[in-house]
């Protein structure tokens, strides 16, 4: 069997990755067609990207600011993803069925071109609003017998996509939360602050900075805890050494020191570094997501964007719950950095046990067990064959 997928983000194509390697695995033959970015998770898994992808400073085509928006269609974003639909549409007719990881444009894509579709609706959720209402012609396309199977990315959504649609949406569990889950035995008894500012650049060195002037405003007490930023590859020591010298911060190969604070720089190690956390400070999608899936409380930091805004933050404590916090007001504002430090503190000293299991459990509700991957290829080619 023939599988084409299609994804349209970076966390899509993280799932989209995972995905395939599964299906891989049952005896279909995989490719893909990232129609936003490079593509860089489906080549760092091994998977064939068809066609010749790019990278945006935004991320591609989504939820992000006004000035991101503009971004999007100064740098042709608009353009490149139309180059990619016509991509899509080629290399369709080779494949016995379409595997659609994302929300409104390749779903109506896939629909449009006739074949076989399971979609893995990963974007869209009825925790934003309580009934999720679908971008039109978004509900047709999913209603369409063209469409054999849907997955959602929680309880919630596959029960009310469910009554909408009239046809069984199924919850199984969610790719991007696989490498992390089972990892974290237990909460962690060590008082660490996980750094998660992101991986879009230059987002993320802006992000970052941010962090730093939330730790620079941390009481003396907070000397006795420990610190780790995980960061990717791009954002490097260079630019991150610049930026902190600038605010007075000691730099060196692997840490930043201010005052008797050490914060630890970690390139490539996310998952080693959000499993021994305490906390996670992020301003960042798919990482705050697979911080509650482990139960792992997150302070959020809104920032300048395009990506992690005020609005991001906001919808994103509405579809991940009540172990997000943040505070309120101006972005990078002193008010608002001294009532960051106001939240983060008792998460870091006085978590009980009681809200440990709370977070966990609702982390498996919104987010999923284990081995959800296997499920939804599994769940895919039974769908294909029938």
């Amino acid at each position: 069997m023939r599988l084409l997928l299609i994804s349209n983000g970076h966390g899509e194509d993280l799932s989209g990755a995972l995905l395939a390697l599964a299906l891989q695995e049952l005896g279909a033959q995989v490719a893909a067609v990232p129609l936003v970015g490079g593509g860089d998770a489906y080549l760092a898994a091994g998977i064939s990207v068809l066609g010749r992808t790019r990278n945006y400073s935004t991320g591609g085509l989504g939820y992000t600011s006004a000035a991101g928006r503009w971004s999007e269609i100064f740098q042709g974003q608009v353009l490149y993803l139309l180059k990619r639909s016509w991509r899509v549409w080629r290399e369709a007719q080779k494949a016995d069925a379409l595997v659609v990881v994302g929300d409104v444009i390749p779903v109506l894509l896939c629909w449009l071109l006739g074949k076989p579709v399971a979609t893995y609706l990963v974007a869209y959720s009825s925790h934003y609003e309580g009934k999720l209402r679908l971008p039109w012609p978004c509900g047709a396309c999913l209603a369409s017998k063209r469409t054999r199977a849907i997955f959602s990315r929680d309880y919630l959504t596959a029960t009310d996509l469910s009554e909408q649609l009239g046809r069984s949406v199924e919850f199984l569990g969610n790719p991007f939360i696989e490498k992390v889950l089972g990892a974290k035995a237990k909460p962690s008894a060590e008082q660490m602050l996980a750094l998660l500012p992101g991986s879009r650049l230059p987002e993320a060195l802006q992000n970052f900075e941010l962090m730093l002037a939330l730790l620079e405003l941390l009481p003396k007490t907070a000397q006795s805890w420990s610190f780790k930023a995980a960061l990717v590859q791009e954002l490097n020591q260079e630019a991150v050494a610049a930026m902190a010298l600038q605010r007075g911060w000691r730099a060196s190969p692997s840490a930043l020191n201010w005052q008797q604070l050490k914060l630890e720089l970690c390139w490539g190690q996310f998952n080693q570094v959000l499993c021994e956390s305490r906390v996670a400070l992020s301003m960042a999608g798919t990482a705050s997501e697979q911080a509650v899936g482990l139960g792992i409380p997150v302070l959020q930091l809104a920032g300048f964007g395009p990506q992690f805004t005020a609005g991001f933050a906001e919808a994103q404590r509405r579809l991940l719950g009540p172990g997000v916090f943040c505070a309120q007001g101006p972005v990078g504002a002193a008010t608002t950095l001294e009532q960051s430090v106001q939240l983060l503190i008792p998460l870091m000293t006085k978590q009980t046990e009681n809200q440990q299991q709370s977070w966990q459990e609702e982390g498996e509700k919104r987010l999923g067990r284990s081995g959800g991957t296997n499920r939804i290829a599994t769940a895919i080619i039974q769908a294909m064959q029938r």
